[in-house]
């Protein structure tokens, strides 16, 4: 590695031994938030690290427009279907992504979904609020079906917890390998499996081929208690569509974490639809993201010294 490597000023303070484990004698340049980074026409590599998201975003995309010998990017997230990173794409920058760093507790986030709707827990809290006595049946996950749409690390992740509560997971991927933890089925397989789900959870990337993956059509073959989750993103599904189901009992309900325009709008009827659950983008927002993340960059930092494969290459 000849030029240098542009950390955040947290990274920096938390991962400096580590980074320099990592890329011996490699030069670091600590972002400059509030101007030019000195030095910044050196950068061969870049994080973009999660204590950059949302706030410090502009400053990073400025210091690179001013690289012009970045090689290579590594992002926290795992989606890069932003334009941002199409643009360096197109450049020839090679993108590394931390994707699996969130796997867990969004798959966890999903069983708190697929519980709180299956349970009704929002007619709950509104009894309680009410102070209203309100005894009801509720659904056991137990032996329903569910499709795992996407078997990337979170689709694996809420694949096995899935089966932990005694659901009947299928998996679907473009391509099945063999080796899933589930039933998988190819992703084209779609359409003939939605008539028999009970719950459906979206975890793949958006691509031309992905987009408006469940609109009116795929919606209305659905179950009437069936129940949608998106931890992918939000233009995966048709939204007017899904509102229109949601409200027409064409579905039982949704677990929401992404949208077609985030932040969602004030005046979507997704805020207030009671067999609706939204959450801000968040469902994997936890305090040992970050260090997660930062590891997988810097093991691909260490790949990147030594000219081997990266992980997560896009």
């Amino acid at each position: 590695m000849q030029g240098s490597l542009l950390v955040s000023p947290g990274v920096e303070r938390r991962q400096a031994a580590a980074l320099e484990r990592a890329a011996p004698g490699v030069l670091r340049l600590v972002l400059d938030l509030e101007g030019p980074t000195p030095g910044i026409e050196s950068v061969e590599a870049a994080y973009f690290s999660g204590d950059l998201f949302p706030d410090n975003v502009r400053p990073l995309a400025r210091s690179l427009r001013e690289a012009p010998g970045l090689s290579w990017l590594h992002t926290f997230s795992a989606g890069t279907d932003d334009r941002f990173f199409q643009r360096m794409l197109e450049q020839g920058v090679r993108i590394s992504t931390s994707s699996g760093a969130g796997a867990v507790p969004i798959a966890q986030t999903v069983m708190l979904y697929l519980l709180a709707l299956s349970r009704d827990l929002p007619g709950w809290l509104s009894d309680q609020a009410a102070r209203r006595w309100n005894p009801r049946s509720v659904v056991d996950l137990q032996g329903r079906r569910l499709l795992v749409v996407g078997l990337g690390p979170i689709g694996l992740a809420v694949a096995r917890l899935g089966q932990a509560f005694g659901m009947r997971v299928t998996g679907l991927r473009r391509a099945p390998k063999g080796d899933e933890p589930c039933e998988t089925r190819r992703l084209d397989e779609l359409p003939a499996l939605l008539p028999g789900a009970d719950a459906v959870v979206l975890a793949l990337p958006l691509r031309p081929e992905t987009q408006g993956l469940l609109g009116a059509t795929e919606l209305a073959a659905m179950k009437p208690d069936a129940i949608v989750i998106n931890v992918g993103r939000g233009g995966l599904v048709d939204e007017a569509a899904l509102v229109q189901a949601l409200q027409s009992s064409g579905i039982g309900g949704a677990g929401l974490d992404v949208f077609e325009v985030e932040p969602l709008p004030g005046e979507s009827p997704l805020w207030t639809l009671p067999n609706v659950i939204v959450t801000p983008h968040s469902s994997g927002t936890t305090p040992s993201n970050g260090p997660r993340a930062d590891e997988i960059f810097i093991e691909n930092l260490a790949r990147y010294v030594r000219g081997e494969a990266l992980r997560n290459e896009v």
